[in-house]
């Protein structure tokens, strides 16, 4: 199945969904290449980014699933080609 490369930023302002985010995150691992997360203490902010190489399918189910969670906003940047 052909795989996309992808980077999904997100923005946490409601600390109450982290695990639930988590969660998420825990159950893409497969497809999850890296992460980084640096929290913003000063602007009650978490900051993520998520390397994901994934099914197109994949990715923006990984990606609607995060949208939908209450103070969590994302978005997804794809790179040029498809992998196979």
């Amino acid at each position: 199945m052909e795989t996309r490369i992808a980077l999904l930023a997100i923005l946490v302002e409601n600390e109450s969904s982290v695990e639930a985010l988590n969660d998420i995150l825990h159950q893409y691992r497969q497809h999850i290449i890296g992460r980084m997360g640096i929290p913003y203490r000063e602007k009650q902010v978490s900051i993520m980014s998520i390397a994901v190489d994934a099914p197109q399918d994949v990715i923006s189910a990984l990606s609607g699933k995060i949208g939908k969670l209450p103070g969590v906003s994302s978005k997804t940047a794809y790179a040029g080609g498809g992998r196979g």
